[in-house]
């Protein structure tokens, strides 16, 4: 399922225009997005949590070149964990 399959199903279960279901998900996505960017997480009861986890500096290989080492920096990653709601109904 791409975006506009998203919208189409949001507008038709929540009786909102597609135009208005994308403003919903849009300030969704932004939300979460500023909430992990300030180090905070979001949980949502039942569907899962969203958090962001420190990845620590490592040294990897260059994919063109297998014997040249790179360093790779430290990051932050958004990780979602699911919950045990969506996660029975995932495996019904």
């Amino acid at each position: 399922m791409n975006k506009s399959e998203l919208l189409s199903k949001i507008a038709e279960k929540s009786n909102l225009t597609k135009v208005e279901s994308e403003r919903a998900l849009n300030a969704f996505i932004e939300t979460v997005t500023e909430t992990l960017a300030s180090g905070d997480k979001v949980q949502l009861v039942g569907f899962g949590t969203f958090e962001s986890r420190a990845r620590k500096a490592r040294e990897g290989r260059n994919p063109r070149n297998p014997e040249e080492k790179i360093k790779i920096p430290a990051s932050n990653a958004p990780v979602f964990k699911a919950g045990k709601s969506l996660k029975e109904a995932v495996n019904k």
